[in-house]
């Protein structure tokens, strides 16, 4: 392609803190014509988010590049001539035709994982299905660099599911229309569909969904969960180890963040808080100053079970129970629910 050919489009906005946004689509141009250039290296990463390199065999290289970076490439090259836009992550909902920008600094996991790539390569560990197995990571990573500029590399990413995953020992091959024995530790089937491409600090999600369910990172619900951790620190004087607060704790608890948009916060107060942790034999410390002190995951659950009641000790049988659901009844007499 030639110079008249690259794209004007670009982001909702060109600008952003720390930089410029890169345009998605004179991106693309320039890597088509260097596609065929490019090496590769592959890593997969488990749930803990820890990247492991993968060995992969010289043939394999073409199918790499066909699933990872051309179909990418291509959808965006044909998308520039077709009306496709790039809106941020953050303000937008996914629709056709539309590529979703957010920056890497903004996702917690997945500037881990570039972090130790990038940064901590010596130490990262090399896959091996004995060791770790296919089945239990999470996604898997391929990294392309262009020898001509060996320092701006770019990642393009994928989910794995357990499913895709085929055991040695439990799989038998087909070859030739004959069934036999599958000779590989195990077998893989990689998703065909685009996910997620990173360029510097930009990330670039095809399929937000996705996205969102291999980073744990949904932004709407992250701002309502600022929203509710303020109403908290209004509410409640909570002590936190040093470098650490409640937002940070809230980050890698998605199921906590979702739960906190349906607690009352301050119908429990500071002192009930307290005093209902004593009645059920919680393990709730509290400061010289009747701060509550949160030091880990486990006391914030514990924290907010208690300020939603969430424990009850039953009248028949004594023993202590936590609640996962809870359904406000009607009033006896059939009028509104009781309060307070």
């Amino acid at each position: 392609m030639n110079d008249e050919n690259i794209s004007t489009k670009t982001t909702d906005s060109n600008t952003k803190e720390g930089g410029e946004v890169t345009d998605l689509f004179n991106w693309a141009n320039l890597t088509d014509a260097v596609k065929n250039n490019l090496k590769c290296e592959m890593f997969v990463f488990n749930r803990h988010y820890t990247p492991l390199s993968v060995a992969f065999s010289d043939e394999l290289y073409s199918q790499i590049r066909t699933l990872f970076l051309f179909d990418v490439v291509n959808q965006v090259n044909l998308g520039a001539g077709t009306g496709m836009s790039v809106r941020e992550f953050e303000m937008s909902d996914a629709e056709r035709d539309v590529v979703l920008r957010t920056d890497v600094d903004k996702v917690l996991h997945l500037a881990t994982l570039k972090f130790n790539i990038e940064k901590e390569r010596d130490k990262v560990e090399t896959f091996s299905e004995t060791d770790h197995e296919m089945r239990k990571m999470k996604g898997m990573i391929v990294r392309f660099i262009d020898p001509a500029k060996p320092d701006e590399p770019f990642y393009i990413i994928k989910a794995l599911t357990p499913a895709a995953t085929l055991p040695g020992l439990a799989a038998w091959e087909i070859n030739g229309g004959t069934i036999g024995e599958f000779k590989a530790d195990a077998g893989m089937r990689i998703p065909t569909d685009n996910q997620v491409l990173v360029v510097g600090q930009d990330i670039f999600i095809f399929a937000a969904k996705k996205f969102e369910n291999l980073f744990k990172y949904n932004y709407k619900e992250q701002r309502l969960a600022e929203a509710k951790v303020a109403e908290i620190e209004k509410s409640y004087k909570l002590s936190f180890p040093e470098g650490l607060s409640l937002q940070e704790l809230l980050k890698d608890k998605p199921g906590l963040v979702r739960k906190l948009q349906d607690v009352e916060v301050g119908q429990v107060t500071q002192d009930q808080t307290i005093e209902y942790a004593d009645e059920m034999e919680l393990e709730l410390m509290t400061d010289t100053d009747n701060s509550i002190i949160i030091m880990d995951g486990r006391d914030l659950d514990m924290f907010v079970g208690l300020i939603n009641e969430d424990y009850i000790t039953s009248e028949r049988t004594g023993k202590r129970y936590k609640i996962t659901k809870k359904k406000l009844l009607d009033d006896p007499s059939g009028g509104e629910p009781p309060r307070g």
